[in-house]
């Protein structure tokens, strides 16, 4: 809606300026890498049918003193004789970065001459002028506070990762100029790329059609989009490398360590697919479909811990030994139980504290030593929990647990259908088979210039 009211703001002003409103002067596309920021300001000026100026923030510095300043005055001063016209400047936070406060910070003269002439520039002609300014970046925290005060960039947009039903479309998109199977399901893909942008999903099709043509096949099929995405998300698989038995067995007992107690777990992510074929730079892998979540609770989170220690587990109880392969696993599990209890508030010795994040405070920790000694116990004590609920949950099943690394050692790969033979379905449904299943609501009968803000809507 709001971009959509930017490309009315060029087309028809009057509208609002005879109301007494004034046009908003600059909007910042705030989101994360390849979510279609730069698109988007692109498709507002063809939309509004007007003059596109865009540089990127990096353009403006050079190492000579006073060319950045003069770059944005020359930039403005064209745009004025253009207008009503859009200024977009893409990775602002090259040009924007806050301005150093303490004298023994170091300082970028040209950067801030710099900044400073485009917060002159921006606050300096008329509201009514007709030049709207738009910037991206995926850094707003470093921003300069100058620079996003009302007056300048009067609107925040927040451009997202796109969820499961948005991400059905973009490979619509995509997908047009794709020679494909009849019998490709949309809805698989979209399932397989949680938290892939735009730019992610562009590459798996168009690494999937490489992979078609590789292997010489006439349209592009299901499984080299699952191709596509494996090699995206783990690397090439190296087939060659050479493993002992024992190596061999290990890496399957514990991956289907992970795959047992992701399984068994209600919250656990549910599992996709599992390999000890070494990938990248791992010897073994399982993919899971994380839930899209808005808000995730306590329960969620130590189901997830637990399943992520299966793996180490799985090793202790049924090789006699731990090794090496669980590092990742560990880290993640540490990070993840440090940040319930320091940020989050779900620790039961230190409940409802969050201990802000202590770099924007210099150097200063905002807790004491008897805190930190505290936290260190309350992790440690975490985690040892999860650990023997893991253990637990694998002595419970150790017949399951020990056909699913048989089939794994013997196939290498192995899918959900497999795990779901072996210990039977799954009695929870995922959020995400409910956001595909949910209906959607008729549209209501609106003129059309609404209904062009609703869908403007549901793209953001």
């Amino acid at each position: 809606l709001e971009v959509q009211e930017i490309v009315e703001f060029l087309k028809n002003p009057k509208r609002y300026t005879d109301l007494g409103g004034k046009i908003p002067k600059g909007a910042l596309l705030v989101g994360p890498p390849g979510t279609g920021k730069t698109l988007l300001a692109k498709a507002v000026a063809g939309e509004a049918d007007v003059p596109f100026f865009s540089m990127s923030g990096s353009d403006f510095v050079e190492m000579f003193v006073g060319v950045g300043a003069s770059r944005v005055r020359d930039l403005f001063r064209q745009a004025k004789e253009k207008a009503p016209c859009i200024i977009f400047i893409d990775e602002i936070d090259a040009v924007g970065r806050a301005r150093s406060k303490g004298v023994q910070m170091s300082s970028n003269d040209e950067r801030e001459s710099t900044l400073n002439q485009l917060l002159t520039e921006m606050d300096g002609f008329g509201t009514n002028s007709g030049v709207i300014i738009m910037a991206a970046t995926n850094r707003a925290d470093i921003l300069d506070k100058a620079l996003l005060r009302a007056g300048r960039f009067d609107r925040q947009i927040h451009v997202d990762l796109p969820d499961i039903n948005e991400r059905k479309d973009i490979f619509l998109v995509h997908l047009r100029n794709i020679k494909t199977d009849n019998t490709l399901d949309i809805d698989f893909l979209a399932r397989q790329t949680p938290g892939f942008s735009g730019a992610d999903i562009a590459n798996v099709c168009n690494e999937a059609a490489l992979i078609a043509a590789r292997n010489g096949k006439k349209s592009v099929e299901k499984e080299d989009f699952l191709a596509a995405v494996d090699r995206i998300i783990g690397g090439l698989e190296k087939k060659t490398k050479v493993m002992t038995a024992d190596e061999k067995r290990t890496i399957a007992l514990h991956e289907a360590g992970h795959a047992t107690i992701s399984w068994l777990l209600q919250y656990a992510n549910p599992l996709v697919k599992v390999t000890i074929v070494p990938r990248g730079r791992a010897l073994g892998a399982a993919w899971y479909l994380p839930e899209e979540r808005q808000i995730t609770t306590r329960e969620q989170m130590l189901d997830e811990i637990c399943a992520t220690l299966g793996g180490r587990a799985a090793e202790e109880l049924f090789c006699g030994h731990v090794s090496s392969g669980a590092m990742n696993d560990l880290e993640r599990v540490t990070k993840q139980v440090y940040s319930m209890i320091t940020y989050l508030g779900m620790s039961d010795k230190l409940p409802n504290i969050c201990y802000y994040n202590n770099q924007e405070y210099g150097f200063q920790r905002p807790y004491s030593e008897a805190t930190a000694q505290l936290i260190d116990e309350e992790t440690k004590a975490m985690i040892a929990e999860q650990y023997a609920r893991a253990k637990d949950i694998l002595s419970k099943n150790a017949e399951g647990h020990a056909a699913l690394a048989q089939l794994l050692i013997e196939r290498e790969v192995i899918f959900a259908e497999d795990v779901e033979h072996i210990f039977g379905p799954r009695p929870w449904t995922s959020r995400t088979e409910e956001l595909l299943t949910e209906p959607t609501p008729a549209p209501a009968e609106t003129p059309e210039s609404e209904e062009e803000n609703n869908e403007t809507t549901d793209n953001q």
